[in-house]
């Protein structure tokens, strides 16, 4: 690994001078791990299975997380174009962090009376909106246990499976929403360029009471949406 080339890939991503210097120090402290423990003499040789022998080595240590061993691999990995060790990195990371559930009554654009109804049955969050309306039969079910109509339902479900997506929260998941870019698998889809250039557009042309994600953040929620399982059956 050459730093100086490295360091100048996170300095053109933005990285300040002390984060680009971390990143470093452990991608370095891979690179170690590689040779003293794992036979590897390059990072070029390094297998999906090494990075997770080197999450555990990490994490066997008391009180120690890999999350930032992870982000700054992440980074490597893109620096160096290997998608796959990339997209490792980035969901070992994920699992790594601690997501709180959006509430229902932090949604966007929701009806009260509808959050109220559904609370009331004991769904007050995301998560929970993913559970009970998870299929078409469960939330014609519970449309005829509240009288909320069924494209109410999917509606918070559809805004409740944005709300996966990492920092996607209240205003962002209505923009996409509202954009037609209703779920998790849409996102997925997208080009993150082509993504912003219509989240532009569609802000403009309707007046939508917010900005539109700046491309770094279109790059990384394109990304995570394709980190991401399918949940909701349409």
């Amino acid at each position: 690994m050459s730093d100086n080339d490295l360091g100048q890939y996170l300095r053109r991503r933005g990285q300040s001078e002390t984060a680009t210097k971390r990143c470093l120090a452990l991608v370095r402290e891979f690179e170690k791990f590689l040779r003293d423990q794992r036979n590897r003499t390059i990072m070029a040789d390094a297998r999906e299975e090494d990075l997770r022998q080197f999450v555990l080595w990490v994490e066997s240590k008391p009180k120690r997380s890999a999350k930032s061993h992870l982000w700054a691999l992440r980074y490597y990995y893109e620096y160096a174009g290997s998608d796959t060790m990339r997209r490792l990195a980035s969901s070992l990371r994920a699992q790594r962090i601690t997501r709180k559930a959006i509430s229902l009554k932090d949604l966007v654009g929701v009806q009260r009376q509808h959050v109220d109804k559904l609370a009331a049955l004991g769904i007050r969050t995301a998560d929970d909106m993913l559970r009970a309306g998870q299929s078409p039969s469960r939330r014609q079910e519970l449309s005829e246990q509240t009288g909320i109509p069924v494209n109410a339902i999917l509606e918070l479900v559809k805004l409740a499976d944005l709300s996966r997506i990492f920092g996607v929260k209240g205003i962002r998941a209505r923009l996409y929403h509202d954009a037609g870019v209703d779920s998790v698998e849409k996102m997925a889809q997208w080009d993150p360029k082509a993504l912003r250039t219509m989240l532009v557009e569609f802000v403009d042309r309707t007046g939508f009471s917010g900005i539109a994600p700046l491309p770094k953040e279109a790059e990384f929620t394109v990304a995570e949406a394709r980190r991401l399982p399918k949940v909701v059956e349409y």
